[in-house]
């Protein structure tokens, strides 16, 4: 049986535990953001909500994510991930909007606030956020969940923005200048949009299959590089990910005298590496034939159709 540890370390077990913490944060920002006025902690009750539900939206997408490739869906259903990653960064943006409209709309008429309610809930917030944000991007790393990865990013928002409204309050209990609350909710509505814009921008790369990030492109040729002795050159090398897949496939050029089984064992072991070095790696690897003019970039010892 699974200990509590290991089962908050899955990735649905990330998602519930979220779920959880998220639930019981806005349940206290509801109440404190009613006793006190403050428009800072609405924003932040409001941002937390938007977060319960692109927890579930992750938690939905994971569950599609994990189902096995079937005849419609021959590349398995890992694009749920960034379909998840995108309605996130939607609600996101959301959240900056209308904390930014909130704000203007209490510069503009004003109200009297009472801050020490509001202080004590936001040290709350900003240490079990940090907490909670680590552990999902810690299983969002380990996994290689894009949409863990969009919900931890979110929930390392909500640790700026309620540190801002932290010192906002303490600024206006010092002061007594109520217009500093809505200032500071401008401020935590810019950090707001930044982590929406960035969610965006991942979900969006991954929609579009773009090309795995450099640092696993980086691996992808170590390891090729490594057999350059054995394979006389490489090349049409491509690669995307879905959710936590990634996808790779490229041409290897072999001597033409090897023959066709020898050719084969060289791609399986080329294949077995490379999902030793890449996590959730599908790998295609089609073999051709030298030919004379491989020959300058060969570097396949002492062979005998080398013509140059």
């Amino acid at each position: 049986m699974k200990s509590l540890k290991e089962k908050i370390s899955t990735r649905t077990g990330a998602i519930k535990l979220s779920m959880i913490v998220i639930i019981c944060l806005i349940i206290l920002k509801v109440f404190i953001s009613i006793i006190s006025h403050s428009i800072s902690i609405s924003a932040q009750a409001a941002d937390s909500l938007l977060d319960i539900f692109s927890t579930a939206i992750t938690l939905i997408a994971l569950n599609m994510s994990a189902a096995p490739a079937d005849e419609e869906h021959p590349f398995g259903h890992g694009k749920a991930e960034g379909i998840a990653a995108l309605v996130q960064a939607i609600l996101v943006l959301g959240a900056g909007v209308f904390i930014i409209y909130s704000s203007v709309q209490r510069i503009l008429h004003g109200t009297v606030i009472r801050p020490d309610e509001g202080i004590a809930v936001m040290i709350i917030s900003i240490i079990v956020s940090f907490i909670l944000s680590r552990h999902l991007h810690n299983v969002a790393r380990a996994t290689g969940s894009t949409a863990i990865d969009a919900s931890a990013k979110n929930i390392s928002a909500d640790v700026y923005s309620a540190a801002g409204v932290l010192i906002g309050l303490i600024m206006v209990r010092i002061t007594k200048v109520a217009i500093i609350d809505p200032i500071i909710a401008l401020i935590m509505a810019v950090f707001v949009l930044k982590a929406g814009y960035e969610v965006t921008l991942r979900a969006m790369h991954e929609l579009i299959d773009y090309a795995l990030p450099k640092e696993e492109q980086a691996i992808l040729e170590k390891c090729l590089g490594e057999h350059d002795t054995l394979i006389c050159d490489y090349h049409a090398m491509r690669s995307r990910r879905a959710g936590n897949e990634r996808f790779i496939d490229l041409h290897i050029v072999m001597p033409r005298n090897l023959s066709f089984e020898d050719s084969h064992a060289m791609c399986d072991h080329l294949e077995q590496d490379i999902k030793t070095r890449l996590k959730s790696a599908n790998v295609i690897i089609h073999a051709e034939p030298c030919s004379s003019e491989n020959c300058p970039k060969c570097s396949i010892p002492a062979c005998d159709l080398r013509s140059v």
